[in-house]
């Protein structure tokens, strides 16, 4: 494949995203292949070792912030036209409330699931404290002549120490899902607005 070749395709991938963002990005694989070309590789091999097309433009995709994405698309192609202009600022009372309830709705539900994660981490950490505090405490009971209580003290330390392990383990589960799925949202919102780009 040549330069010209790969960076057309590149091009045709990265459609729908800001086009002073696909410029830069561009022109930086354009500097990197003809870099390898003046060491002396071949412009096939330049090209191939830049790397897969897919793979680069899904990281580009990635590495481009959503509101970005979304201002690009939302940007009008064209002027409007006064009827228009009249429509939303007539329009106004009645989609701007819509458009703050839905924002806020995804918001409350995103927050919501953080929420959840950071109860999750709060359990544990009551918890770990317990089992802290009953080993420690069982000990110094034992210590101190209170052999039984301090036994029974330290047991359920103990227990605490367990069930704070198996809930460290679901609480960094939990997080990375959430996580990945915040990432999976970001991604499926940015192809989807770059994806009506292209079939225009």
């Amino acid at each position: 494949m040549t330069k010209i070749q790969f960076l057309l395709a590149l091009n045709e991938r990265l459609a729908g995203l800001p086009r002073n963002e696909v410029e830069e990005r561009l022109n930086f694989y354009t500097e990197m292949i003809e870099d390898r070309m003046e060491e002396g590789v071949s412009e096939e091999e330049a090209v191939a070792a830049v790397g897969n097309i897919e793979d680069i433009a899904a990281q580009i995709t990635d590495d481009i912030p959503l509101f970005k994405i979304a201002k690009e698309k939302i940007k009008p192609d064209r002027q409007l036209e006064t009827w228009e202009i009249v429509l939303l600022v007539a329009g106004f009372p009645i989609w701007f409330p819509l458009a703050v309830a839905l924002v806020s709705v995804v918001f409350s539900l995103y927050v919501v699931l953080w929420s959840g994660i950071v109860s999750l981490w709060a359990v544990f950490g009551a918890v770990a404290g317990c089992a802290v505090g009953g080993i420690a405490g069982g000990i110094i009971l034992a210590c101190v002549g209170n052999i039984v209580p301090g036994l029974g003290l330290l047991g359920g330390g103990c227990v605490c120490a367990g069930v704070a392990i198996f809930l460290m383990l679901g609480c960094k589960a939990a997080t990375k899902g959430v996580v990945l799925l915040t990432k999976l949202i970001s991604l499926g919102l940015k192809k989807a607005f770059t994806k009506k780009e292209v079939t225009q």
